[in-house]
């Protein structure tokens, strides 16, 4: 197995288009819980996996030389946590990327999201060219933000989107948080 990644719990590898990757993305992404805040929990086939999701995941950008989405499992047990995003919002550059993570309901709490989060921030600034780091997520979703703040990124603004369906909370609007690389130094400058 490629190890793109590695922390003191985690383990971050790229997906694979195996029936078992299929099989866990299905289960993540039929999770009412872990789903709320992304579309309403409302059930996500094992065809639109194959056909939506896992294409996405796969998806090697030429600014990275790798790809831009991560399986993260655990790393004494190998079972599998979720996912975390790290990847350029434009094709051809990795000045701009967008930070994001699904973990299951087993790894909440436990500071996988942050730990994942914090370690691609600091492979992102040292090794690939990154200069600001962006995450987005629902007002409402008070874990997220949390979780945002844990890895060093600032609230940064509040916004409103059109979205082709409202799901619960979505009136309250999404807020976006940023990290730029001026910060980041400053930042690791005082944790030596």
């Amino acid at each position: 197995m490629h190890v793109f990644l590695e922390t003191e719990h985690l383990v971050l590898r790229p997906f694979t288009d195996t029936g078992s990757d299929v099989d866990r993305l299905f289960a993540l992404d039929n999770d009412p819980d872990v789903m709320r805040f992304i579309n309403g929990a409302r059930p996500t086939s094992r065809e639109a996996i194959r056909a939506r999701t896992l294409p996405r995941l796969l998806h090697d950008h030429p600014c990275f030389g790798t790809r831009g989405y991560w399986a993260a499992d655990e790393k004494t047990t190998g079972t599998f946590l979720g996912w975390f995003a790290f990847r350029p919002l434009d094709e051809q550059s990795p000045l701009l990327v967008e930070l994001g993570y699904r973990l299951n309901k087993a790894a909440w709490g436990k500071g996988y999201a942050t730990q994942g989060s914090r370690a691609l921030i600091d492979k992102g600034f040292t090794d690939l060219g990154v200069q600001r780091v962006t995450a987005n997520t629902m007002t409402v979703n008070t874990r997220s933000r949390r979780v945002m703040e844990k890895a060093g990124l600032s609230f940064l603004r509040s916004f409103t989107e059109d979205w082709p369906e409202t799901i619960p909370g979505s009136e309250h609007g999404d807020v976006e948080y940023e990290l730029v690389r001026a910060d980041w130094e400053q930042k690791r400058e005082q944790r030596r």
